[in-house]
């Protein structure tokens, strides 16, 4: 994957694929520090300290579709690359908590690439699923909450294409107002 937004699509479909009923995704960009942070936490099955202590390997996968879990693996590989780190906390039956750590000016650091379109996708393609996003960028913040959305619309589902538009509008205009330009 040549963009952090798309690994954050797969985590994040690793938490669905979990039963997570509740995920947030959070965005920390801190040019002080020069760090990129991304946090992804989930309320789903979790994993034994077992699988966890694994689940980087390439060749170690939950699914039962495949024999090989790339995500992680790749994931991590390009965050240390970048003289990063990615962390896993998880407990049975409690969730999932994914965190990757960039230097954020590293030569080698992949691209945010189109975390608002990764985005609308998550909140239209797993509806029953409460998104929060929350994108931090030098102390200035944007939150969205899928729960609060879907409180507001009542009976008019996310697929809705007005609805789809303002997602992806809040989104841009939020993420839009604070990002640093890579």
């Amino acid at each position: 994957m040549k963009e952090i937004s798309l690994h954050i699509l797969d985590i994040a479909e690793n938490s669905v694929n979990a039963g997570a009923s509740e995920i947030t995704i959070e965005v920390i960009e801190n040019i002080k520090n020069d760090t990129l942070l991304i946090n992804i936490t989930d309320n789903g099955k979790g994993m034994s300290e077992e699988t966890v202590a694994v689940i980087s390997d390439p060749f170690v996968t939950t699914r039962t579709t495949r024999r090989v879990g790339l995500g992680i693996p790749f994931f991590k590989a390009a965050a240390e690359a970048c003289d990063g780190s990615l962390s896993i906390k998880s407990e049975l039956g409690k969730g999932t908590s994914v965190s990757i750590e960039f230097n954020h000016s590293h030569i080698d650091r992949m691209p945010m690439g189109d975390i608002e379109d990764t985005l609308t996708n998550l909140f239209i393609g797993y509806p029953n699923v409460d998104w929060l996003f929350k994108y931090n960028a030098n102390g200035d913040s944007f939150l969205i909450n899928g729960k609060e959305i879907k409180e507001i619309l009542d009976d008019v589902p996310l697929s809705d294409p007005s609805v789809i538009n303002f997602i992806r509008n809040q989104i841009n205009d939020g993420i839009g107002k604070i990002r640093i330009t890579e």
